[in-house]
């Protein structure tokens, strides 16, 4: 598969960039930027290069511009450059090599242009981690969506990807839980809804210890049995996992998300007390004032926030979990890197967690990816009426239930159990791609009205156009059939068919600041420019080579929507 364009203009302008009279002069590094147009009146890639250069060279930039787009030389790829304003230099791709593309995206149909990394890395995805006996509440949508959009396109990239679902299955909640399932357990509900049981039986046990401070201690003391390896304990313990495990599994179906592993922190309890030995044996931790902590005194941001790993009364913290997991991934998985997709509020934690590594000699690349929060249309966090967490399962379920008013207003004559099917599509997409579509640090607002809407920036409005792409061929009666002379002779065509190769420039870029985002707002610009080529060009009633080449971009488009929603991990439906 040939380059995508920016990528043989990238190269081509560099060529062009050695050969002018200011070559010599050129900044050591020098890499020209190339973006695209936002008007295809001005071409179709510009560059700044010019602008940039005139300030370090000391010269106009509407000369260095001309001289670029003189020496620059049109071909089959590009047309000759223009010049703009204070000294863009605009290109425009030739409709000799769009329709060259257009064939070659055709023949590509699982990749749609998109090469495989050069580098490929064993990665680890850190994401979701809910609590074991709590149910998931809607804080748990930014983690797990974004961290199940990343690895969806580092794997697609040809790196090798492994999610971790580290949930909080060991911790001082335990001990009310163990009492609370010997004591207030009812079997039967915890049978029908087992995660809800568990909320209401540590809810309860809160409410006795308010009223019973003397019950505080019996707790711990049940914490305590268990950590001591209490047969009775550990049994209840195990079960407490299990039924969480199926309670949250029910979540992740229906969000059509999926773990490698579920190593929790209690997977790592017997590494702890290793871990701690090692560290002061290396001389990186030390005792201070009966704890162990490790000092980063040479690092000015951490320099008065040193890693306690190991409290005064022997107990260890999440650091000390979260350290041997570190080893755990790079000794047992093999990772080369570790992606960490958690709450903006933890960056001290993994700043910590990251410094420590450094300071062992760990070759491995860490990275924290951080969100805002979700509020509702006050600002604040979105909360219930009364004043309770928003559990996730409960927006999930709303969302198709209202999918399933706008299936039943638009298409109220097919079958229901498709109807059911089409509205799960469409409110399980609503919610990921409201997500997906802020840039993860925003703070957004929660709005039904919005993320359903089939209008604007949302799940519907692009499942919708795909929708469209696919009753074409329902109309036509026969899937697209490849092959077929094509003829680009419509600036619609053009605008759409140059929109679709970007899919192969979008991608790879995904990753470089874990911007899913920017996939929604490329998702987002195909769908609008295929409706206006919907509008200016029709499909059916064209004849001959013009019929077969919308065809093609009709097919290819919904390839397009089909494969980038799947990465954001948005399904998508035949009929809406």
């Amino acid at each position: 598969m040939p380059a995508p364009f920016a990528e043989i203009l990238s190269s081509r302008l560099c060529e062009t960039l050695a050969r002018t009279d200011f070559a010599a002069d050129l900044p050591e590094g020098f890499s020209p930027k190339i973006a695209q147009t936002q008007n295809r009146q001005f071409g179709d890639y510009q560059t700044n290069a010019a602008m940039i250069l005139a300030k370090a060279l000391q010269r106009n930039p509407r000369e260095l511009a001309a001289q670029i787009a003189d020496t620059f030389a049109g071909d089959e790829v590009f047309e000759k450059p223009e010049i703009a304003g204070p000294g863009f230099v605009n290109f425009r791709v030739t409709t000799a090599a769009l329709t060259r593309r257009l064939t070659e995206l055709i023949d590509d149909e699982d990749r749609i242009g998109v090469s495989p990394t050069p580098t490929p890395q064993t990665i680890v995805v850190d994401f979701s981690a809910p609590n074991v006996a709590k149910p998931m509440h809607i804080g748990h949508i930014r983690g797990t969506i974004i961290g199940d959009c990343l690895t969806r396109v580092a794997a697609f990239l040809g790196h090798r990807v492994i999610s971790d679902n580290h949930i909080g299955d060991w911790g001082t909640q335990f001990g009310m839980i163990l009492w609370g399932w010997k004591n207030v357990l009812d079997p039967s509900a915890l049978e029908a809804d087992p995660i809800e049981e568990l909320l209401r039986v540590y809810r309860e046990v809160n409410a006795r210890i308010a009223e019973d401070e003397t019950l505080r201690d019996t707790c711990k003391a049940e914490l305590v049995g268990l950590q001591g390896g209490d047969p009775e304990n550990l049994a209840i313990w195990e079960r407490c996992i299990d039924v969480s495990k199926i309670g949250l599994q029910k979540i992740y179906d229906r969000l059509d998300i999926r773990f490698d592993h579920w190593y929790g922190e209690s997977f790592y309890n017997d590494r702890l007390a290793p871990l701690v030995e090692n560290l002061l044996a290396e001389g990186i931790a030390e005792e201070s004032e009966g704890a162990i902590c490790v000092f980063f005194r040479d690092d000015e941001k951490l320099a008065d926030k040193p890693a306690l790993i190991r409290k005064s009364d022997g107990g260890f913290l999440y650091a000390t979990t979260d350290l041997a997991t570190v080893d755990f991934r790079i000794e047992e998985l093999g990772a080369e890197a570790i992606w960490y997709v958690v709450g903006a509020p933890q960056q001290l934690h993994f700043d910590q967690i990251f410094a420590v590594s450094a300071k062992r000699g760990q070759e491995v690349d860490l990275q924290f990816i951080p969100f805002g929060s979700i509020l509702g249309k006050d600002r604040k966090m979105l909360r219930t009426r009364s004043g309770e967490t928003v559990q996730l399962a409960d927006v999930l379920a709303e969302a198709v239930d209202r999918a399933m008013r706008i299936v039943e207003e638009k298409n109220p004559e097919l079958p229901s159990g498709e109807k059911a099917a089409i509205a799960e599509v469409i409110g399980i997409g609503a919610v990921k791609y409201a997500e997906l579509s802020q840039f993860r640090m925003t703070d957004y607002i929660f709005d039904w009205d919005n993320m359903l809407s089939l209008k604007g920036n949302t799940a519907p409005y692009l499942i919708n156009a795909y929708v469209r792409t696919r009753a074409i061929f329902r109309k036509l009666g026969s899937d697209f059939e490849a092959g077929g002379t094509v003829r680009l002779t419509d600036e619609a065509e053009k605008a759409l068919l140059l929109k679709l190769a970007q899919f192969a420039e979008i991608v790879p870029t995904l990753l470089d600041d874990f911007r899913p985002n920017a996939l929604a707002a490329y998702l987002y610009e195909v769908a609008t420019t295929y409706h206006q080529f919907w509008e200016a060009c029709p499909v059916l009633k064209a004849e001959g080579e013009i019929r077969q080449t919308r065809l093609a971009l009709c097919e290819l488009t919904g390839r397009v929507l089909r494969h980038g929603l799947g990465l954001l991990g948005i399904r998508t439906t035949e009929k809406m």
